[in-house]
């Protein structure tokens, strides 16, 4: 296939990136975000770095010049940054790429001859081939083409603000049974799948054993679901409630030992990749079923606490974790802890995927890779959860600036350094990195639908470079909208002026 980054010949009807013009008025996020691409297209050094990067990134190997041609490197990322910026899903994003006149545009297309439709799997087959790796060297570029818009001059120092914030995975709220649903549905439905493709009958009612075991399932539900009233009400219902568990798991291991009695035959019978791949699938969600009754058996009939460790809180994105922060009406969130570093432009220099970390785990990090990129970061501010005492001395030594308050209480020393002008003017404009977290959220990162730990990556860098290009695109509106207001106050100067001429003598 060959892939271009843009085709350079405009074709009859196409308008120039360059030339588009936009609403300064409006207060729509489409027309920012248009804006801050066409400020990468036409801004000549960055266009250069980011065609490069795009070039070398995305599938390198492929032919530029012969082939059957694909989508262009270009369209690819304006398709992903509109996505995760105005949080669309494919669907909608499929009816705005196809009918949406300004955003035809930016892709290069022309109403009056260009016809062509996008379809639903070719978006998301091109937006998933932007890896992490690949959108951190894009995030790179366009900050530094933020700071030159902004007249940023090469030796003024950067002040960072560090905070982490909880990124949801698209999934539902785990329990015992219903985990254990999970895996005896796969495993069921992937083992008749398999015996109906290799023409065996053993599973012609796996509909049925799906449904008996969800019967079962919510019966277990419905049996804790009754108020206890006295005493021998209580004992009554957890007689209930054990027989309801005792009868499920009894379904789910009789459902699994007559997949396991399957699996050797249609390992015999396996010849193609896809059943190989559909048997690997089974071995996993088996695993996972066997793990889950053990789990419920110990937990409900011999009254043992799991520990944490042991626990998986999804089957399809185990790469999930529970996350208690304290946080008020919020008990607890499912998903993964993300880092981010925003400098006093508010754009965001970097940031981190937490798997497994706490704050306090990923400060130096961040400090160390954001310098890295940008030498002139100086001065950064964290909250007290980012505090540990290897924190305070290695980063005191990178910084100029470090504003991270300790925990307990405060030596003399302490109190001293706290207490200085330059901490607390850095603390003060510290709660700004929570407007920053707030848009992230609003424009798509509140929750990942993209799956595996590989899209939840690639989903919050995407999330990151479209933030910064939209900032980009406000900065470009804001100017537009100041070069209007001057023009126009000059107009209703002259008109207030006298206009009449005297007659030379």
């Amino acid at each position: 296939m060959m892939r271009q980054v843009i085709k350079p010949q405009l074709q009859f009807g196409q308008v120039d990136i360059s030339k588009m013009q936009f609403c300064s008025k409006s207060r729509d996020d489409i027309p920012q975000i248009l804006r801050g691409l066409q400020y990468i297209y036409i801004t000549k050094p960055l266009r250069e770095e980011i065609f490069a990067l795009l070039e070398k990134y995305i599938a390198p190997q492929v032919s530029k010049n012969t082939g059957r041609p694909g989508m262009e490197l270009w369209k690819i990322l304006v398709m992903g940054v509109l996505r995760l910026d105005l949080n669309w899903d494919y669907d909608h994003l499929l009816c705005q790429v196809n009918h949406y006149d300004q955003i035809r545009e930016m892709l290069g297309h022309s109403d009056a001859f260009d016809k062509h439709e996008y379809q639903l799997q070719t978006l998301k087959d091109n937006v998933s081939l932007l890896t992490p790796e690949l959108l951190e060297k894009i995030n790179e570029v366009v900050v530094k083409g933020g700071h030159d818009l902004v007249k940023k001059k090469e030796d003024e120092v950067l002040r960072g603000r560090c905070d982490s914030f909880v990124v949801e995975t698209n999934v539902h709220y785990p329990t015992d049974i219903n985990l254990l649903f999970d895996a005896m549905r796969k495993v069921v439905a992937l083992t008749a799948y398999l015996c109906e493709r290799h023409k065996r009958t053993e599973w012609r009612q796996h509909k049925h054993h799906t449904r008996e075991l969800k019967q079962c399932m919510r019966r277990v539900q419905q049996s804790r679901r009754r108020k206890k009233t006295n005493e021998v009400a209580e004992a009554k219902q957890e007689r209930k409630i054990t027989r309801a568990y005792r009868e499920y798991l009894s379904l789910a291991q009789s459902l699994l030992n007559k997949a396991q009695a399957t699996y050797p035959e249609l390992e015999n019978l396996a010849t193609a990749t896809t059943d190989l791949v559909t048997l690997e699938q089974i071995t996993i969600f088996m695993n996972h079923a066997v793990r889950q009754m053990n789990q419920t058996e110990r937990r409900v009939l011999k009254g043992e606490e799991i520990p944490h460790e042991e626990k998986v809180f999804s089957l399809f994105e185990p790469h999930t974790e529970w996350i208690s922060k304290g946080k008020a009406g919020v008990p607890q969130e499912l998903g993964l802890r993300v880092c981010i570093l925003e400098d006093q432009y508010q754009f965001i220099l970097h940031h981190r995927v937490m798997e497994k970390e706490t704050d306090d785990a990923v400060a130096i990090p961040m400090i160390e890779i954001s310098q890295k990129k940008f030498p002139t970061l100086k001065s950064v501010s964290f909250d007290k959860g980012f505090h540990s005492k290897n924190n305070q001395t290695e980063l005191s030594k990178q910084l100029d600036l470090l504003a991270m308050p300790r925990k307990g209480k405060l030596s003399e020393a302490a109190k001293q350094h706290e207490h200085a002008e330059g901490f607390r003017k850095a603390r003060k404009k510290h709660s700004a990195v929570e407007s920053a977290i707030h848009a992230l959220e609003v424009h798509g990162l509140d929750r990942c639908p993209d799956r595996g730990i590989d899209g939840f990556k690639r989903y919050v860098a995407l999330a990151v470079v479209a933030r910064n290009i939209q900032r980009i695109g406000a900065i470009l509106q804001k100017q537009a909208q100041r070069k209007l207001l001057k023009e126009k106050n000059k107009a209703k100067k002259y008109c207030a002026s006298d206009g009449t001429f005297k007659l030379a003598a």
